[in-house]
C-alpha cells in the first residue's frame, strides 16, 4: 500500500482492511474452527502443556501461535494448511518425546539435565555462572519455600525445565541468612549459634569467627556475615 492510499478518515480500511465486510463473518468461522482444532491438539499433547514447560514444549507453544494466526485472519490462507501444521507440531513433540523415552542420551540432548546449585549449604558458583543466575534469584527461590538459612539446604537443583527443587537437611545447621539484610525486622526470626561463626556472603561457607578470617578458602572472597540458625 502506497502512502497516498493511507487516509486517516478511511474508517472502512482501518476497521475492516482491504477485505470485504463479509470477511468478518469468515474470520469468526475460521477462529471457531481453529480454536476447536487447537483444543483437540492441546488435549492430545497431554497434561504437561498445562504445567511448567520444557524448552521443547515451549518451542511448540510458540510455534502454535504462529500457526493459528494466519489461518484465522488471512483471506488467502486456507484452514487445512493451519490444521496440518498443528498436526505436524503434535507429531514433532510426540516423536521427540518417544525418542527421549527410548534413549537416555537423546533425552539429555533434547531436554537437558538438572544442575546442582547448592550442595550442603555451599553455593556452587561455577554452576551458578554457567546458568547466568544471581545470588538473589537463588535466595528468592529458597524464601519461596520457607527456607531462610542456606545451611539448611542439602541440595538445590535447577531442573532441566527451569524450576528449582529444594531438599532440606533435617538437622539444624548454621548458615548464611537468605533474608534481605536491609529488613532488620524479619531478620529477628533467626537465632545465633553459641559459637561465633561467620558465613561467606559469596558462597555460604562457614568458618570460625575467631580469629577473624581473611579470604574464604572456597571462593577467595573476603565478605563475611554472622552465621545464623
Amino acid at each position: 500500500m502506497s502512502k497516498d492510499e493511507i487516509n486517516l478518515g478511511d474508517w472502512q480500511r482501518i476497521l475492516i482492511g482491504d477485505a470485504p465486510g463479509e470477511f468478518l463473518l469468515e474470520v469468526f468461522i475460521r477462529t471457531t474452527l481453529i480454536y476447536v482444532a487447537l483444543l483437540v491438539i492441546m488435549r492430545l499433547l497431554g497434561k504437561r502443556m498445562n504445567g511448567q514447560l520444557t524448552n521443547l514444549e515451549l518451542a511448540v507453544m510458540l510455534t502454535m501461535g504462529a500457526i493459528v494466526s494466519p489461518a484465522m485472519q488471512l483471506p488467502d490462507r486456507g484452514l487445512l494448511s493451519g490444521a496440518l501444521a498443528l498436526v505436524c507440531a503434535w507429531t514433532f513433540l510426540r516423536g521427540t518425546n518417544f525418542i527421549g523415552f527410548k534413549s537416555s542420551k537423546a533425552e539429555k540432548i533434547i531436554q537437558g539435565t538438572e544442575t546442582v546449585l547448592v550442595k550442603d549449604g555451599i553455593i556452587q558458583l561455577d554452576e551458578m555462572a554457567k546458568n547466568r543466575l544471581s545470588h538473589q534469584q537463588i535466595f528468592a527461590a529458597l524464601r519461596s519455600e520457607n527456607v531462610y538459612n542456606l545451611g539448611k539446604v542439602k541440595r538445590l537443583y535447577l531442573e532441566a525445565y527451569g524450576m528449582f527443587s529444594i531438599y532440606q537437611d533435617e538437622a539444624e545447621k548454621p548458615g548464611l541468612s537468605v533474608l534481605p539484610p536491609s529488613d532488620k525486622d524479619v531478620q529477628s526470626i533467626h537465632q545465633h549459634p553459641d559459637e561465633k561463626l561467620l558465613a561467606c556472603t559469596n558462597c555460604g561457607n562457614i568458618v570460625s569467627g575467631k580469629p577473624k578470617p581473611t579470604n574464604c578458602p572456597i571462593c577467595q572472597a573476603n565478605d563475611w556475615a554472622d552465621a545464623v540458625l
